[in-house]
């Protein structure tokens, strides 16, 4: 512990965090590389799949990123996938971040091991924490076990992505018992990623297209971005792009809204995706950015 700098964290510490305190079976103790700071008493924790579409990736770039910049500290779980997406946008827009592993936090132990450079990251701009005692040797249900750190030190958590059977359904649970807020991004009904985020939304997740979703919902500040000044190049651009939001809508279903020609659609996107304003997202789906 010395060598790596961990620090043990016991519920009676004063650095303890009080948010942790309130759910009904915080660790006793918490082993930690990095800090906690007065920021992290306004968290969100992002979670979501490890087998994750184009989709998902850039939604949790762009909702991580957004919430980042507006103050916010963003939990994860450091695994593959989304997780590590929102880790990233965090400390790209040099936001705090904390990672709540299932193994224990000494180099050796780190789970992913392709992850431990991004832990070196955040315990710098964060904080690398877990419950397990450095050199335990993981255990399956560490996993599920440490999802409920992962809620209990946030405001609300925010599923993207995640298929009928996912551990990221798991922290929404732990969060819906500790009676915290539960976020979910819709998703396309045809895709096993969205399963379970849509299945969230129906049983009274609030669902989320924007950053300013989550923010309304917990009584924090609004986003105000400036509107941008888009010169579109026709008359067809202009309407594609107004049918358009930040949920997936099949080309199908973009002609059928826009009453153009098939022939003109297909061009028409590809012209607006060159230009940086639409995203295809795959499978014929495509998102205004």
């Amino acid at each position: 512990m010395d060598k790596e700098n961990i620090q043990q964290i016991n519920i009676n510490n004063a650095n303890y965090p009080k948010i942790l305190k309130e759910i009904s079976d915080p660790p006793e103790n918490l082993y930690m590389k990095g800090k906690f700071d007065e920021q992290d008493k306004i968290s969100i924790a992002i979670v979501g799949t490890r087998n994750y579409t184009s989709y998902g990736k850039q939604i949790t770039e762009m909702l991580a990123g957004d919430l980042a910049e507006a103050g916010i500290t963003i939990i994860s779980g450091l695994a593959k996938g989304i997780d590590t997406f929102a880790h990233k946008s965090a400390l790209e827009k040099s936001g705090r971040t904390i990672a709540v592993l299932g193994s224990a936090i000494d180099n050796q132990r780190i789970y992913p091991a392709c992850n431990r450079r991004l832990a070196e990251k955040i315990s710098q701009n964060g904080a690398v924490i877990s419950e397990q005692t450095p050199g335990t040797q993981s255990k399956p249900y560490f996993f599920a076990q440490r999802n409920r750190i992962i809620s209990g030190l946030s405001l609300g958590t925010l599923v993207i992505e995640a298929p009928e059977k996912s551990g990221a359904l798991i922290t929404a649970m732990q969060a819906i018992e500790q009676n915290r807020e539960v976020f979910a991004v819709p998703g396309p009904i045809n895709n096993k990623n969205s399963v379970g985020t849509n299945n969230l939304i129906k049983m009274g997740a609030k669902l989320v297209t924007c950053t300013n979703d989550i923010l309304e919902e917990l009584n924090l500040p609004l986003i105000q971005k400036q509107e941008r000044k888009i010169k579109f190049e026709s008359k067809e651009e202009e309407i594609l792009f107004d049918i358009l939001s930040q949920t997936p809508l099949h080309i199908d279903e973009i002609t059928k809204k826009s009453k153009l020609n098939a022939g003109i659609v297909s061009p028409t996107l590809i012209i607006l995706e060159l230009r940086g304003l639409v995203k295809n997202t795959g499978g014929g789906y495509y998102i205004k950015l």
